[in-house]
């Protein structure tokens, strides 16, 4: 009888703990994100609602962060208009969210210069590993922001939603 007793305190226990855990999904009810707007040189994310900053994000980039990607292992972080276009709940980051770069003139100017424009370019958290502890710009060209941060940020941000980066 103390062996079940035990037991089930245990269980017990144990799922009290594990109802504490917190998910990487958070659910978001709040304004729609109409627009995702990055200022490269200020290293700040901005989601909008139409005029309105509904939240304001520190920023890390690409290792090379100055100046727009053009070819593929430039280490730049795009500049222009693009759009949310998937989600990675499996990311290795995380959790990501995917830029529609390369577009059109991105391809067609690297494929002038006899090279590929790159691409996977996602906003995205953290790489699980505790090794991983590179300082602000380290990505292939990604936009990084804080784990806690990306589970928000994926939550608010829809696909579909306008992406503007600037210099």
């Amino acid at each position: 009888m103390k062996k079940l007793t035990r037991r089930a305190t245990l269980l017990g226990a144990a799922a009290l703990a594990l109802a504490g855990c917190s998910s990487k999904f958070k659910s978001y009810n709040g304004p729609e994100v109409t627009r995702v707007i990055v200022y490269k040189d200020r290293r700040r994310m901005y989601l909008m609602h139409h005029n309105e900053v509904l939240r304001e994000y520190k920023i890390g980039l690409g290792f090379a962060p100055r100046g727009h990607k053009q070819f593929e292992g430039d280490g730049k972080t795009p500049e222009g208009s693009y759009i949310i276009d998937r989600r990675n709940p499996n990311s290795d980051f995380h959790l990501s969210l995917g830029i529609s770069y390369p577009n059109r003139a991105d391809v067609e100017y690297a494929r002038s210069q006899g090279k590929k424009p790159g691409g996977d370019i996602f906003i995205h958290g953290r790489r699980e590993s505790k090794r991983d502890r590179r300082g602000s710009d380290w990505t292939a060209g990604c936009i990084w922001v804080k784990n806690r941060e990306i589970e928000n940020i994926y939550a608010m941000v829809r696909n579909g939603t306008p992406i503007d980066i600037h210099p």
